[in-house]
């Protein structure tokens, strides 16, 4: 993942999924390809267990995350978020320092 050393955005989604999911699917493919193709994102990383979600994207100011905020796609899936989701909280953070490792790969 290649990100800026500093002074960029992250916004932390945590969710909970809830058993009714329909739609959701074809909402997140979508807000997801529409998501990469907006003027200031990053990148995007997440971890998923099955109902627990852990979704960071990245951007390169307030204003791109306030646009995509406003997108109507997004608008529309963040519409159904009681449905999909039992519990969830979004935070938006300034990044003001950052740090990365990878482990060479090892050779068999």
């Amino acid at each position: 993942m290649q990100l800026p050393q500093r002074d960029y955005y992250a916004v932390i989604f945590i969710s909970i999924k809830s058993s009714n999911d329909e739609g959701y699917q074809e909402f997140d493919a979508a807000t997801m390809q529409l998501a990469q193709q907006q003027p200031g994102y990053l990148s995007h990383i997440s971890s998923f267990d099955g109902q627990k979600q852990i979704f960071i994207s990245y951007w390169e100011s307030e204003e791109a995350i306030h646009n995509w905020q406003n997108n109507e796609i997004h608008k529309a899936a963040k519409a159904k978020a009681t449905v999909w989701y039992d519990a969830f909280i979004s935070q938006v953070c300034k990044v003001e320092h950052a740090s990365f490792f990878q482990a060479a790969k090892l050779s068999n």
